[in-house]
């Protein structure tokens, strides 16, 4: 006699799922509208029916590894047709949250970040304050000269000794979860290729956002989160040049408003706002297909408008503000960057990392169609 499978649901998982914004879960009765609208329903997986049905029941185990809840991309066709109002995009997207929080370490920092609707104040306050007692200690914010240069009062080494261990950190950790995640996955059809071919071959979907053409409802998110990835890249390939200008070339900052590398650290942080008010008002206007806002979101939402703010003000108050203000828009500047490469990891941002690792996953293991003899 065979025996019967055994399920064993997550202790506490639904209560938990419920706090991030996934108790309208327990709401669907399975009548597979979602599937039969959402592009990822397959004849073998009804995407996103049976993911609902796992997280009504808890079973933890089987969400993480299906490389499916991040293939997700929330385009809320599903939510907007649901009969019962179980929100199924939204429901997914706590899943997620719940699964970073899973598959990051340190779990300190991974259950911090989970938590920021009321962890928030150390998130954002503590990274500040750790730069405006580091600067205190090393020369008392000492101005020396006017106009005011950064780099007098925060040289070249004080930003190497905080954010070289900090990138460290980001990577370690991130290597880390984007492991598990690979390894969880693994249980599933076999792959044919390596990693970096699977990353070869949806380099192009990612960069382009291809997959957000499919959506309906929340079709408008697609610009808003285009813009933010190519801010982005274009901020770290300006912090990369200008460290290479820096410390190979002898270039010394601030650098001349023509510059090439100030023009595409302008460029970059222009995209970044456009694609903030984007999104902003693509969430107030059309609430529900956008899905519902919580603490998880809201805090990186909060920290991007942060760092621009604070990355804009000091660069326009070193000679339009008192130096005062403008230093401590520059504290709050370095304190926003260093809390994106801790939380990273952690944050709404690791969902580019997570979704990424399943595209490739799925490209490695789609069987490749056939040509006609």
């Amino acid at each position: 006699m065979a025996s019967a499978p055994t399920v064993s649901p997550a202790r506490g998982f639904r209560a938990e799922l419920a706090r991030r914004g996934g108790a309208s879960a327990a709401r669907c009765f399975q009548c597979a509208t979602c599937s039969s609208v959402c592009d990822l329903a397959t004849n073998g997986s009804a995407f996103p029916r049976q993911q609902m049905l796992w997280a009504q029941w808890g079973l933890m185990d089987r969400l993480m590894a299906d490389p499916g809840i991040w293939l997700c991309h929330q385009c809320n066709d599903c939510t907007v047709r649901c009969p019962r109002d179980a929100r199924p995009g939204d429901a997914i997207q706590a899943v997620r949250s719940l699964a970073i929080e899973e598959l990051g370490a340190p779990k300190l920092v991974a259950r911090l970040v989970g938590r920021a609707t009321t962890t928030w104040p150390i998130l954002l306050g503590l990274p500040v304050l750790l730069w405006a007692l580091y600067i205190h200690a090393v020369n008392g914010f000492a101005v020396p000269r006017t106009p005011l240069v950064y780099a007098d009062v925060v040289p070249v080494w004080m930003i190497y000794s905080v954010f070289l261990p900090a990138g460290a950190f980001a990577l370690v950790t991130a290597f880390v979860g984007a492991r598990r995640a690979w390894a969880a996955w693994g249980g599933g059809p076999a792959r044919n290729g390596s990693l970096l071919q699977g990353l070869g071959a949806v380099a192009a979907d990612i960069l382009s956002h291809r997959r957000f053409e499919t959506c309906g409802a929340a079709k408008p998110r697609q610009l808003g989160h285009l813009l933010l990835l190519w801010g982005f890249a274009g901020a770290l390939l300006t912090t990369t040049l200008l460290g290479v200008a820096m410390d190979v070339f002898g270039v010394k900052t601030p650098l001349p408003q023509a510059h090439p590398i100030k023009l595409l650290g302008n460029a970059s942080a222009i995209l970044l706002v456009v694609g903030v008010v984007w999104l902003l008002l693509n969430r107030v206007t059309n609430a529900r297909a956008a899905g519902a806002s919580r603490g998880f979101d809201v805090f990186f939402l909060a920290l991007v408008v942060l760092l621009i703010f604070s990355g804009v003000g000091a660069e326009i108050g070193r000679f339009a503000l008192p130096v005062p203000v403008a230093l401590g828009l520059y504290v709050l500047h370095l304190g926003m960057v260093l809390s994106l490469f801790l939380t990273f990891p952690f944050s709404k941002l690791a969902h580019a990392m997570y979704r990424t690792l399943a595209m490739a996953h799925e490209r490695l293991t789609t069987e490749p169609k056939r040509r006609p003899s």
